[in-house]
Order: structure tokens, then C-alpha cells, then sequence
């Protein structure tokens, strides 16, 4: 029986970076949760421990510190592409890499009404998340940048209906026309190229993407989230796929008949376990191909 070494990759999770700017009298801060991921001639390692090919995923970290200071964090989309170039163009043994970034919004405390100078509280309605792969060198480099955000938790109160699924002996759901909709939204969105204005183009597909889930009469999640991704790319050229993944955060309606009161869809109880998940893939027609799962969206193993 031959036995052989499949695919594999290693890198340094979640480093936690902050980087403080103090070049104006007014500071500014950027909070990031870095993980870099190196695929190439590695084989060595795993089948005899040879490590000279190695680069320790201790440099990765040190060079994840230093970027931070040497190119900034302007934008994490920015930052991760020269941190992913960066291991493919100057490690001889690394023929691809990737960076996944998180970085935690915070804001300014007030002070007699105006905001401090030098003091945030940490806040932020979700987390904002980008991915970058570089692989190759020459006519055969391939770059890919995607954003995304996740733990945005987001509820409507009514346009929401769930009828018509198909029932069997189990089924207990009773079906209905008018129900309270939430999640806590994931989304990744795959950009044509590799130069942009990152930040305006978040926020744009941030607002579209909530107000598409406020809008669209949903008659079930599914629907709704194909509408979420449609309605990006149909407004944003620069997107050509957008992935989507929804917990359903179920809201039961609480029995208050026992005490003599009415609870006309006023009183719920959020349960969050079990839940649904429904994910959905949204692409153009015409996108350009993006390679195997994991240069697009798989995580770091």
C-alpha cells in the first residue's frame, strides 16, 4: 500500500496587532486580528523534518507587526495584499499565500460633548473581514482580494413569511405569513482586480446588503439572501461574486394566554439553538474564475 503526503499548508492565527497613528495631535487607531497562510516546497518537513525551507511562523508574525508600521493600515484590503506579496515575491520556497484580516471598529469617547483625541470605546455593529491570495510569480501570478463582514445581527419585524414547504410525518412547523426575520449576517464579496477604494466600496455594500434584507417581502431566507447578493452585484462593477451565510435567529411568540393577556406578535422569545443555516452563492455569469475553494474563501487549517 503507497502512502503520500496530500495538500498542505501552515501559517501563524490571529495575531492580534494594534496600530495606534500619533503623526497628528488628534490619533487615530486601527485594531486587526491577523492570520497568514503559506502553501510551497514544504514537503521536506512533514515526510523528514528538514526544515530549511521553512520560514517560522513566528517571522510571519514578526512581519505582520512590522507591516503594520512600514505600510500601514489604511485599509486591511491594502495592508494584506503587500503582506501576501510580500512572502510570495521574497521567500524563495513560498509559491502562495494568504491573509485573512479582521479588524474591530471603535469609537471616539465624548468629552463635554466633543470627541476625545486620544480615546475610543471599542463598538462596531459587526466585524469587518478580508481575504487576499498571491500565488506565483511572472505571467503565471494570480491575486485575488475579497471583503466581507460577519456578526452583523440584523431583524425585521414583519415582511417575512414562511408557507408552502414541503411536509412529512415529522413536520410540526405550523406555517405563516407574518414572522420575525434575524440573523447574524457572514458575507464575503470577491473583487475584479486588485486595486480599489476599499473602505467607500465596504460601505457601499454594506448599506446595500441591509437594505435589501429590509426591503425584499421575504418568503423564505433563501429568497432574501439571493436578492442581498443580486442587488450588490447589480450596483457595485467592481464585485463579480458574493457569498452569504445566515443563521436563522429564531423568534417563537411567548404564550401569555395562561396569565389572560393578549400577545398579538408583541412578545417573543429568541432562541438561538438550534437554527437554520442557509448560505448562498450569488456570481455573475461572466466572472473570471477564481481557482480551488481555498484560494477564495476556506479558512486556515
Amino acid at each position: 500500500m503507497g502512502i503520500s503526503l496530500g495538500g498542505h499548508q501552515y501559517g501563524k492565527a490571529e495575531n492580534h496587532i494594534v496600530r495606534i497613528y500619533r503623526d497628528q495631535p488628534r490619533h487615530d487607531i486601527k485594531d486587526i486580528n491577523v492570520s497568514t497562510c503559506l502553501r510551497g516546497d514544504f514537503e521536506a518537513a512533514y515526510l523528514t523534518g528538514d526544515q530549511s525551507a521553512v520560514l517560522p511562523t513566528d517571522t510571519q508574525k514578526q512581519t505582520a507587526y512590522a507591516y503594520a508600521k512600514e505600510v500601514g493600515v489604511d485599509s486591511i484590503e491594502d495592508y494584506s495584499l503587500a503582506l501576501a506579496r510580500h512572502f510570495v515575491d521574497d521567500v524563495d520556497p513560498v509559491h502562495s499565500s494568504r491573509v485573512e484580516v479582521e479588524e474591530f471598529g471603535w469609537e471616539r469617547v465624548l468629552v463635554d460633548g466633543s470627541e476625545h483625541d486620544h480615546t475610543w470605546v471599542r463598538t462596531g455593529q459587526e466585524v469587518r473581514t478580508a481575504a487576499i491570495t498571491v500565488e506565483g510569480s511572472g505571467e503565471d501570478r494570480r491575486e485575488w482580494v475579497t471583503g466581507g463582514l460577519k456578526d452583523l445581527v440584523i431583524l425585521k419585524s414583519t415582511g417575512s413569511e414562511f408557507t408552502g414547504f414541503l411536509e412529512d410525518k415529522y413536520t410540526r412547523l405550523q406555517p405563516t405569513t407574518d414572522r420575525v426575520m434575524a440573523t447574524s449576517l457572514v458575507a464575503t464579496w470577491r473583487y475584479a482586480g486588485t486595486e480599489g477604494d476599499w473602505n467607500a466600496m465596504y460601505a457601499t455594500i454594506k448599506s446595500i446588503l441591509t437594505s435589501a434584507f429590509a426591503t425584499v417581502h421575504s418568503l423564505a431566507l433563501q429568497q432574501t439572501l439571493f436578492q442581498m447578493g443580486k442587488a450588490v452585484l447589480e450596483a457595485v462593477d467592481g464585485v463579480v461574486e458574493v457569498n452569504l451565510s445566515a443563521p436563522n435567529k429564531h423568534h417563537f411568540l411567548f404564550d401569555l394566554e395562561t396569565f389572560g393577556v393578549e400577545n398579538n406578535g408583541e412578545v417573543f422569545h429568541a432562541d438561538d439553538r438550534p437554527y437554520g443555516l442557509i448560505q448562498a452563492n450569488v456570481v455573475r455569469d461572466d466572472a473570471p474564475d477564481a481557482g480551488s475553494a481555498w484560494e477564495k474563501y476556506s479558512g486556515l487549517v
